[in-house]
C-alpha cells in the first residue's frame, strides 16, 4: 500500500527560490534593517566618483610620501594594510546588496516573462522590499509557472503582486 502524501506546506514551494544568506533577512531586528541600509548605502558611494578620486587622492599622497620615509617597510605597510581592511570588509558590504539585487532581478525577468500582453510596472523599486516580501512575490509567481496559465490565475498572480507592492508602499 503506497502510503498518502501529505499536503505541501504552503512554504515548500518557496525552496527554489534562491536565500539571499544574509543576516539582514534574517528578521525585522533593528541590527539588521540597519545592516542593510548602511550595505546599501556603502556601496552606491563605493561606485560613485568621488569613492574613485578619493582612493586614487590616497594612492597619491602615499606615493609622494614615500621618499620621506625612505621607502620603508612602515610606509609600504600603510598601503597594505590600509587597503587589506578595506577590502576585507567591502566585500561584506557589496556581497550584501548584490544578494538582494539578485533576487529582485529574478523577480522582475518572472514579471516580463509571465506578462502576456505587457509586463505591468508594479515590481519596479523591487529591490527595497525586505526578503518576506520577496518571497511571497515568488510564491506568486511560482503558483502561476506549475498551473496552465488561464485568465484566472494571471488575474490571481497579478492581484497577489499588487497587493504585495501595496503593502511595501504603505510600509
Amino acid at each position: 500500500m503506497k502510503p498518502e502524501r501529505e499536503a505541501p506546506a504552503p512554504t515548500d514551494e518557496l525552496d527554489t527560490v534562491p536565500d539571499t544568506a544574509s543576516p539582514a533577512y534574517a528578521g525585522k531586528h533593528p541590527l539588521t534593517r540597519a545592516f542593510d541600509a548602511f550595505a546599501s548605502l556603502v556601496t552606491r558611494w563605493a561606485g560613485s566618483p568621488a569613492a574613485f578620486c578619493l582612493a586614487v587622492a590616497t594612492i597619491v599622497a602615499w606615493v609622494v610620501t614615500g621618499p620621506l620615509f625612505h621607502y620603508s617597510d612602515g610606509w609600504q605597510l600603510v598601503i597594505n594594510t590600509g587597503t587589506t581592511i578595506v577590502t576585507f570588509l567591502m566585500v561584506f558590504l557589496i556581497q550584501q546588496s548584490q544578494n538582494k539585487d539578485s533576487v529582485a532581478v529574478h523577480l522582475k525577468l518572472n514579471e516580463l516573462l509571465a506578462s502576456h500582453r505587457a509586463a505591468d510596472n508594479h515590481l519596479i523599486g523591487i529591490e527595497d522590499a525586505t526578503e518576506e516580501e520577496l518571497r511571497r512575490l515568488a510564491a506568486a509567481y511560482l503558483r502561476l509557472s506549475t498551473k496552465s496559465p488561464s485568465d484566472e490565475d494571471i488575474v490571481q498572480a497579478a492581484a497577489d503582486v499588487k497587493a504585495c507592492s501595496e503593502e511595501r508602499a504603505r510600509s
